[in-house]
């Protein structure tokens, strides 16, 4: 009997794995900048290893000085998808890191992604 319960689990739960988001790095550094360099801006690439699409439901940027795009149409297993972030560098000079929050279908947790500086007068 024991056995049988086991076997149904197993086909309940399937043998898929789902979206599988796989970044090609979560800190972006953009090392010793200067305030007259206007905006920064960098991508994260974002790939589907699983075997259902991916999709990025929502970037959320902790501050409103950075400027967030990502791809918002599914991303298909083995292909890629980009999280674009452009930094206002506006504030004086200072160090800077800043966070994104990603949310997907992957899981429940998200991914939490920085930008960080050092940004000089001159």
């Amino acid at each position: 009997m024991m056995k049988i319960i086991l076997l149904v689990i197993a086909l309940l739960a399937g043998t898929g794995t789902g979206p599988q988001a796989v970044l090609d790095g979560v800190v972006h550094d953009f090392g010793k900048v200067r305030v007259c360099d206007g905006p920064l801006s960098c991508k994260f690439t974002v790939s589907n290893t699983g075997d259902e699409p991916l999709y990025i439901q929502s970037v959320v940027s902790s501050c409103g000085c950075t400027e967030v795009k990502w791809t918002r149409t599914g991303i298909e297993p083995g292909d890629s998808g980009v999280i674009e972030a452009v930094y206002s560098n506006d504030e004086g000079p200072y160090p800077f890191d800043k966070t994104l929050i990603v949310y997907t279908n992957a899981g429940p947790k998200p991914i939490v992604l920085h930008i960080r500086g050092i940004v000089r007068k001159k």
